[in-house]
């Protein structure tokens, strides 16, 4: 029989085969964001290319976590975990091999595919090996590991070696990472004998693809662009007959149960809106900084390292603290965080911001982030059953990989949409300064407004979380909800 001594070194094992896995994936993400001009430039990407290497890898592995979150289900975790893992490793050698930006996209697709796979199963392998009596500190150091490395390392391996070393490294750190993942990952069993639900993966595809196409060609467009409000109406209604499906098939590809817990409800529109501020300001931020001083990628990584140093105090202190206090009034001091340091990040940021200044903000942005993740996670996964815990946090992975997305995609538009496709090629692919004193403030006038828009989300996320505690605070004492 298994001691508890026994139980917690399994854990523990399966925590740093999990996590680590998630932080190489989470590297092409945030490394990238440092990385973005110098990819461009090497490979003559045009505006719409270098924007799309960021949004090809966030737009599959949100379709496609979707669906490997029920398959996690239906076929087991341990499996899809060690299978994505190898097709990531296999797609990043690609990218530091690819000569055009079209292969490189390509590659990247590949990424995401296989990332999808490990992101779907994280949480819930930690989640099965803890239980819910340390689910919460585990997921914080998730999500800690998750974010503290990527800008750092991609600015500096950038910077020394240059981009392809980048990608490259991740061959042989992913192949011990898949080695020991291999051995200390439990053989999960399958799920009940259900159908895969084709027609809603195609529709989620379907659906998120087009919003997220309209977002991205708005900032040159015009939001009253034709083609952004037709691909906008057809991912919208895409996503309507997508819910309609679900609550139809009989093994449909998201469980409508798991929308019937109100707290689950918010929890996941909270990391919806939370998911939107969390990548977009730190790509701002990086290219704002390359674009007008001309910095280095090392040195934008530094200059936004902050955040993730403030998630990595918060987050192991926000699981802390869910022994003592709800997840939902953590969530709501989380939220106001990262909103109140938006704010103040939007106010400051001229091209004389100082570094103490912008250290600052970006450290409670982090703070705020840590704080919300942890309970968040914990609050959605720790009353699922283990047969629907795969789909649970592949519903999760989904809004969140959507929140970074829409986020990213909305706040490039916003940033640059007053900016010509030369001023907007000259920020997004080249790291010396050459803009114009007028392109520079009117970079840094739309940049502002895209960090307000995100602040407002943020405020808009505390609000919804603390009225639905009142109201369920309302419905176990029996008083009228007041709507």
């Amino acid at each position: 029989m298994m001691t508890d001594d026994d139980a917690d070194r399994v854990g523990w094992a399966v925590l740093v085969a999990a996590s680590s896995g998630a932080l190489l994936c989470f590297l092409n993400l945030s490394a990238l964001n440092v990385a973005l001009p110098a990819v461009a430039r090497s490979l003559h990407a045009s505006p719409t290319q270098a924007s799309w290497l960021l949004l090809s890898y966030m737009l599959v592995s949100t379709v496609c976590i979707l669906s490997f979150g029920r398959l996690a289900d239906l076929w087991g975790r341990r499996r899809l975990f060690l299978a994505g893992l190898w097709l990531f490793v296999v797609a990043c050698a690609a990218c530091a091999f690819a000569p055009t930006a079209e292969l490189m996209l390509a590659s990247r697709t590949g990424q995401a595919i296989g990332a999808a796979g490990v992101m779907a199963n994280a949480s819930a392998l930690v989640g099965d090996a803890f239980g819910r009596r340390k689910m919460g500190l585990a997921l914080a150091m998730v999500a800690a590991l998750a974010q503290v490395v990527g800008p750092l390392a991609g600015g500096f391996v950038v910077s020394w070696w240059g981009w392809r070393v980048l990608f490259m490294l991740n061959v042989p750190i992913g192949l011990c990472v898949l080695a020991w993942s291999w051995k200390v990952l439990p053989k999960s069993v399958a799920g009940q004998a259900e159908r895969f639900d084709l027609a809603g993966a195609a529709l989620s595809l379907v659906g998120i693809g087009c919003v997220t196409y309209a977002l991205s060609m708005a900032g040159g467009r015009g939001w009253t662009s034709t083609p952004v409000w037709a691909f906008m109406l057809a991912g919208l209604c895409a996503l309507v007959l997508f819910s309609g499906v679900q609550m139809r098939v009989a093994s449909p590809l998201v469980d409508p149960s798991l929308f019937s817990d109100p707290g689950r409800r918010t929890a996941y529109a909270g990391i919806l809106l939370l998911s939107m501020t969390q990548a977009a300001p730190l790509l701002l931020v990086a290219l704002y900084l390359q674009a007008y001083a001309g910095l280095q990628p090392s040195e934008a990584g530094l200059r936004i390292a902050p955040v993730a140093f403030g998630m990595l105090m918060a987050a192991p202190v926000a699981g802390i603290l869910l022994r003592r206090f709800r997840a939902e009034s953590i969530c709501v001091g989380g939220m106001l965080l990262a909103g109140c340091a938006l704010a103040m990040l939007a106010a400051l940021l001229q091209p004389t911001i100082g570094a103490v200044q912008l250290s600052l903000c970006l450290w409670v942005l982090g703070l705020g982030i840590g704080s919300f993740v942890t309970p968040n996670n914990a609050s959605i996964l720790q009353n699922v059953v283990p047969q629907r815990r795969g789909i649970a946090n592949g519903v999760r992975s989904t809004l969140q990989n959507t929140g970074i997305m829409m986020g990213t995609a909305l706040t490039l538009s916003v940033a640059m949409a007053q900016l010509s496709s030369g001023s907007q090629r000259m920020i997004l692919g080249n790291g010396s300064p050459g803009l114009s004193n007028p392109d520079v403030a009117t970079f840094t006038h739309g940049a502002s407004s895209a960090l307000v828009l995100l602040a407002v989300l943020c405020f808009a996320g505390s609000a919804l979380i603390a009225n639905s505690c009142r109201l369920a605070e309302r419905r176990v004492t029996g008083a009228p909800a007041i709507r």
